[in-house]
C-alpha cells in the first residue's frame, strides 16, 4: 500500500484530486446542507465590504450636508442596520449548517472507511505495524479532514470575497496603500506552507508513539488486565511508559510550535506596522483636505479588515492544506487493492467430497522472517478426524489461517476436493467452515447474540440457539444466569433495564471455562458445514468437562471433517489420523496405537502427560 507521508504531499493534481474526493464526500453527505453552507459562506463573505462602503457614503452625507448628492442618509441608516444585523445572525446560521453537514460527513466517512476495512480478505494487514500506524491517521482523518477541508474551502471563499470586496473600497481611496497592504500577507503565506509540511513529518513521525501512549491508555483500563496489574504491581510502570510517550510527544510538538512562534512573530509585527503606517498617512492627508471623513472611516474598516481576511484567508489555505495531507492517509486505506487476490470468475465452492489437501506448502510471516512452515503436505479426508499436534511455535495455527485462507502459501498449493483456494471466493470458502479458534472472542453481547453470531442466517432462531448451547455444554451454566439467555455479558456496558435504586445493572462476567463453552456454541450454530476445526476446545476446562466436551464434539460431528488441535494428548487420541508438526514440518502420522508402537515423539509426549496424570491420582489416594 502506498504511503501518505509529509513527503509525499504530492503535486498540484495530487491536491486538487484530494480536493475533488472531499468535496464528494461533503455532497454526498447532504447536498442541501452543502448547498447552504456555501451560499452562507458567499454572503458573508460580502458583507463586510458593504458595511463599509455604506459607512463611507453615511460619514461623507453628514459630511457634507444635506445638499451632497447620493441616497438618502435614513435610507442609508435603513441599509446598515440590515447588512450589521445580517452579519451578526448569519454565523449561528452558518455553524448550524456546518455541524449537521459534519454529522452526515462522520457517516459517511465512517462507513467508507470500515467497510473498506471489513473488505480486506486476509490478515496481514492487521498484523503490520506501519499499516496500523496508516489506519490510526486514516481513522483521525476520517472524521476531521473532509470536514475541516470543506469548511476551509468554504472559509477561503468567504474571506476572498472580504478581502476582495474591502480591497475595492480601499482601492477607490488609495491604490497605494491597497498594493502594500495585500503585499504584507504574502510572507505569512509562504512561512504557513512550510510549517504545514513540518506539522505533516511531526505527526507521522510521533503515530508510532501515540499508538504506544494508546496502547499503555488501554491497559491501565482493561478490565481483563486488572487482575496481574494489581498483583504484580504494574500500574506505576505502565503509567511511567505512558507519560515517557506522553513527554516524547509534548517535546516534539513544543520544538514545532517554538519554531512556528519565531517565524510567524515578526511578519505578523510588519503587518500592525504597516496598518499603523498607513492610518497615521491617512489622518495627516485628511488634515490636509485630501480625504473625507467618509474616506478615513473607509479606509481603516478596510485596512483592518483586509489584513484579517488575508491572515484568515492563509491560515484556512494552510489548514485546508494540512487537512490534504492528512486526508491521504484515508484515501490510502480506501482506495487500497485487496490484500489477498480474489478471482474476478471464482471457482465454484462445492460441498466437501473429497478431501483437503496440502501439497508441499510453505509460509513466512514476511519476507525476512523465519519459515514457519517447511514444506508441509498433508490430507484431511472428507469426513474423517485428523488431530494436529507438536509444540508451541510448531505451526499449528498458522496452518489453520492458511486453511481458512486468511493468508496464502509462500510456495505449495492447499487444495479443496483439488481446487486451488486462490481460485475460490473467500467467503463462500469461509461459510463451508466452523472454528473454534484458540483465542476466541468474548462479545460484549448478550448469551444469545454470542452463540447466535456463529451463524447470522439464523442468530434469532432461538431453538438453534439452544441446541448450540446443549451441545457445547453451556445449557446448564446459561440457565443460571440471571437473564438466561438475555443476560448481558459484560462489565463494561450495562443491562437497559434498571436496578431497584434506578441505575442501569451492570452485566455479568463468565470463568475461562464458561466462556469457552459459549465458543464452542457459536461454532455449533454452523450446521451443516463441511469442515469443523477446533484449535485448543478445552484448554480451559477441567478434566471431566473436557472428557464431556469431547464426547459431544465427536456425537455432534458426525460425518463431518474435521481438524482438532490440542496439547492435550489424551483429547486426540480417538482422531482417525494424528500428525506431529515440529519446526514447521510433519515428523509423524498415524493413528494413535501406530505413533505409540513406533516410540517417537508423539509416544514420549503421551507417556510424560499420562504419567504426570497417574502420579496426580496417586498423590491423591495418598493423601
Amino acid at each position: 500500500m502506498s504511503g501518505a507521508g509529509p513527503g509525499r504531499a504530492g503535486g498540484a493534481r495530487e491536491l486538487l484530486r484530494r480536493t475533488a474526493e472531499a468535496l464528494a464526500l461533503t455532497w454526498r453527505a447532504g447536498p442541501l446542507s452543502c448547498l447552504s453552507y456555501a451560499l452562507l459562506a458567499v454572503v458573508q463573505g460580502l458583507l463586510p465590504a458593504g458595511i463599509a462602503l455604506l459607512t463611507k457614503w453615511l460619514l461623507d452625507r453628514i459630511q457634507h450636508g444635506e445638499g451632497a448628492p447620493g441616497p438618502e442618509p435614513l435610507l442609508l441608516v435603513a441599509g446598515l442596520g440590515l447588512l450589521t444585523t445580517s452579519y451578526a445572525l448569519l454565523p449561528p446560521l452558518s455553524e448550524y449548517a456546518r455541524s449537521r453537514l459534519q454529522r452526515g460527513i462522520v457517516l459517511v466517512v465512517q462507513d467508507r472507511l470500515y467497510g473498506t476495512v471489513n473488505r480486506f480478505t486476509g490478515m496481514a494487514r492487521f498484523e503490520s505495524p506501519t499499516f496500523l500506524d496508516r489506519l490510526r491517521l486514516a481513522q483521525e482523518a476520517a472524521y476531521s479532514a473532509p470536514e475541516r477541508i470543506t469548511t476551509s474551502l468554504f472559509a477561503i471563499v468567504q474571506q476572498f470575497l472580504t478581502a476582495a470586496g474591502l480591497i475595492a473600497v480601499l482601492f477607490a481611496v488609495s491604490p497605494l496603500m491597497t498594493v502594500v497592504t495585500a503585499a504584507a500577507a504574502l510572507p505569512v503565506l509562504l512561512v504557513e506552507i512550510s510549517l504545514s509540511r513540518e506539522r505533516a513529518r511531526v505527526m507521522f513521525s510521533l503515530s508510532p508513539r501515540n499508538r504506544r501512549q494508546l496502547f499503555y491508555q488501554r491497559m491501565l483500563l482493561d478490565l481483563a488486565a486488572v487482575k496481574e496489574i494489581r498483583l504484580f504491581g504494574l500500574g506505576g510502570f505502565l503509567l511511567r511508559r505512558m507519560n515517557d510517550e506522553t513527554r516524547l510527544i509534548n517535546a516534539a510538538e513544543e520544538r514545532l510550535d517554538r519554531r512556528s512562534l519565531l517565524r510567524q512573530t515578526p511578519l505578523t509585527a510588519l503587518g500592525t506596522l504597516i496598518a499603523a503606517g498607513g492610518l497615521a498617512w491617512m489622518i495627516m492627508a485628511a488634515v490636509r483636505g485630501e480625504f473625507t471623513a467618509g474616506d478615513v472611516s473607509a479606509f481603516i474598516a478596510s485596512v483592518s479588515g483586509v489584513q484579517g481576511a488575508l491572515i484568515a484567508l492563509l491560515l484556512q489555505c494552510t489548514g485546508a492544506y494540512h487537512a490534504l495531507l492528512l486526508l491521504g492517509h484515508f484515501t490510502d486505506v480506501t482506495s487500497a487493492g485487496p490484500d489477498l487476490p480474489v478471482p474476478a470468475e471464482p471457482r465454484p465452492t462445492a460441498p466437501l467430497r473429497s478431501a483437503v489437501t496440502f501439497e508441499d506448502v510453505w509460509f513466512r510471516y514476511g519476507e525476512n522472517s523465519p519459515w514457519v512452515l517447511r514444506g508441509v503436505t498433508l490430507t484431511i479426508a472428507h469426513g474423517a478426524s485428523l488431530a494436529l499436534v507438536g509444540l508451541n511455535g510448531a505451526g499449528k495455527s498458522t496452518l489453520v489461517k492458511l486453511l481458512c485462507r486468511l493468508y496464502d502459501p509462500v510456495r505449495g498449493t492447499i487444495r479443496w476436493d483439488g481446487v486451488d483456494l486462490r481460485d475460490m471466493d473467500p467467503e463462500r470458502l469461509r461459510d463451508r467452515i466452523s472454528a473454534v479458534f484458540q483465542d476466541y472472542v468474548e462479545y460484549d453481547f448478550s448469551v444469545a447474540d454470542n452463540i447466535g453470531l456463529g451463524d447470522l442466517a439464523h442468530r434469532e432462531d432461538r431453538g438453534r440457539v439452544v441446541a448450540a448451547a446443549r451441545r457445547s455444554g453451556a445449557d446448564e451454566l446459561i440457565e443460571a444466569l440471571p437473564r438466561g439467555y438475555e443476560t448481558l455479558l459484560s462489565r463494561i456496558f450495562a443491562e437497559e433495564s434498571e436496578g431497584a435504586d434506578g441505575e442501569a445493572e451492570a452485566g455479568v462476567t463468565l470463568s475461562g471455562g464458561q466462556w469457552q463453552r459459549l465458543a464452542l456454541a457459536r461454532a455449533m450454530m454452523r450446521e451443516g458445514r463441511d469442515l469443523l476445526i477446533l484449535d485448543e476446545p478445552s484448554a480451559g476446562l477441567d478434566a471431566a468437562a473436557e472428557e464431556r466436551v469431547h464426547r459431544r464434539l465427536r456425537a455432534h460431528r458426525g460425518d463431518t471433517t474435521s481438524l482438532l488441535i490440542s496439547h492435550r494428548l489424551g483429547a486426540v487420541r480417538r482422531a482417525d489420523e494424528i500428525v506431529v508438526l515440529d519446526g514447521g514440518r510433519i515428523t509423524e502420522a498415524g493413528t494413535h496405537a501406530e505413533l505409540m508402537r513406533d516410540g517417537g515423539a508423539y509416544a514420549r509426549l503421551f507417556s510424560i502427560q499420562a504419567s504426570g496424570y497417574t502420579e496426580d491420582e496417586e498423590a491423591q489416594k495418598r493423601c
